[in-house]
């Protein structure tokens, strides 16, 4: 098992110790993409993209934290949104058997989606979806599109250095009849037959690379291979939302699994397959650089997609679906399933002076030519007091404050 205690060495050190050298090599084949997002790991919490200044309200020391990058490939930026996801998505579970389908393709076809992760990522959206929503409107099956369900997208596997892109798609099992009035249910261990489930999620993937032009470019042979199609019932589903959520908020590998960087090379730990015992892995500077930057998204592409009633604008809506599930299964289950189920919002601690752990109140913040972006005593933070409707400011300052973590400040005596 990791410790979740704070080690020496993070991802961003080993970034700020070879990203560089990298960068200078290769700048003319990365994607634009790459160089910023590694630009700003390495800048993350340094105070090179500006400051936050709290002061003390009982000791009036006042305390410099560096600003963070939120960039979602950032280890430092995503621990607190897990749990906000976790406790959101877990509210919309219905009290029904869930299912993950998860899939993937041939490991011949990945260096294909390696270089066009765009297209690959949607094609893998996309035919696993529509082959989810065919299949389940079959009378065999459910005899129904009134579902909801939602996918999470994954490149890796156990390994940074590997490129394994999948999604996984959590299906509960069952939805509404054609004309929303009564709850289907589908069998309590089985959502579909996974042959048909592999033939056409390889027919509609092969026609999205048609789509784009990049038929031509797939390797011989892969269409007479057997692709990957899992279905596995989960449950009420809360299961596997604890392990989906770290993946939501969280790249290939995290801060706790580095072991050392030095000038060679880094050593992470890495979990094998059906073991307990991590092992350690190693990798020389420009390599581990590589390994990280293959799991850095296409700018805008999102990771999590819903479908049907998960999705804001689906004609059966979620409430309407929940309502259903209980005419169905009784309203005393239900009631006992909500609470069972009920997820406490994370609670949020206020930072706190490292000196006298008196309470912290942000006064300034600066960005990074450390100009004051925002001042308390300024108009822009007496509207943010009073709360006008329609001041884009004030949520804008909140993000930036939120972006710098839960923490007890360090103090920079000013």
């Amino acid at each position: 098992m990791v410790s979740d205690a704070k080690r020496d060495f993070t991802v961003a050190d080993a970034l700020k110790q070879f990203a560089p050298a990298y960068v200078a090599k290769y700048c003319r084949r990365m994607p634009p993409h790459h160089r910023k997002v590694l630009g700003l790991i390495t800048r993350c919490k340094t105070g090179e993209l500006g400051n936050l200044i709290y002061r003390c309200e009982t000791c009036e020391r006042q305390h410099w934290v560096g600003r963070s990058c939120g960039n979602r490939h950032c280890p430092n930026c995503q621990k607190a949104k897990t749990q906000d996801w976790l406790a959101k998505q877990t509210s919309k579970l219905l009290p029904v058997q869930h299912f993950v389908v998860t899939f993937t393709v041939p490991e011949e076809l990945r260096p294909l989606l390696r270089a066009h992760p765009e297209i690959g990522y949607r094609a893998l959206f996309a035919a696993g979806s529509q082959t989810i929503r065919t299949l389940l409107a079959n009378p065999k099956n459910l005899g129904s599109d009134q579902i909801g369900f939602f996918g999470v997208l994954h490149t890796w596997g156990r390994d940074l250095n590997t490129y394994h892109p999948h999604v996984h798609f959590v299906v509960p099992g069952g939805g509404a009849n054609p004309d929303g009035s009564k709850w289907l249910q589908v069998n309590a261990d089985q959502l579909f037959h996974p042959l048909p489930a592999k033939r056409l999620y390889k027919k509609l993937f092969v026609e999205q690379l048609r789509k784009a032009k990049l038929y031509a470019s797939m390797p011989d042979g892969v269409l007479k291979q057997d692709w990957v199609v899992n279905i596995k019932p989960v449950g009420n589903g809360e299961a596997v939302l604890k392990y989906l959520a770290p993946y939501v908020y969280r790249v290939a590998i995290s801060d706790n699994r580095i072991e050392s960087v030095d000038d060679k090379g880094v050593s992470y730990l890495v979990k094998p397959s059906g073991k307990q015992i991590y092992k350690t892995c190693r990798l020389d500077g420009e390599a581990f650089v590589r390994a990280f930057a293959q799991h850095i998204l296409p700018p805008g592409l999102q990771k999590v997609r819903y479908y049907g009633f998960m999705s804001p604008n689906c004609k059966v809506q979620l409430a309407n679906a929940r309502w259903l599930v209980w005419l169905w299964r009784g309203r005393a289950f239900c009631l006992a399933s909500k609470l069972a189920m009920k997820q406490e919002q994370p609670e949020r601690k206020p930072p706190t002076c490292e000196y006298c752990r008196g309470e912290l109140t942000l006064i300034r913040i600066t960005g990074p030519n450390h100009n004051t972006i925002w001042r308390r005593d300024s108009p822009h933070a007496a509207a943010q007091n009073r709360g006008p409707p329609n001041s884009h400011f004030a949520p804008r300052v909140r993000a930036i404050a939120q972006s710098a973590g839960c923490l007890h400040a360090k103090g920079a005596n000013a």
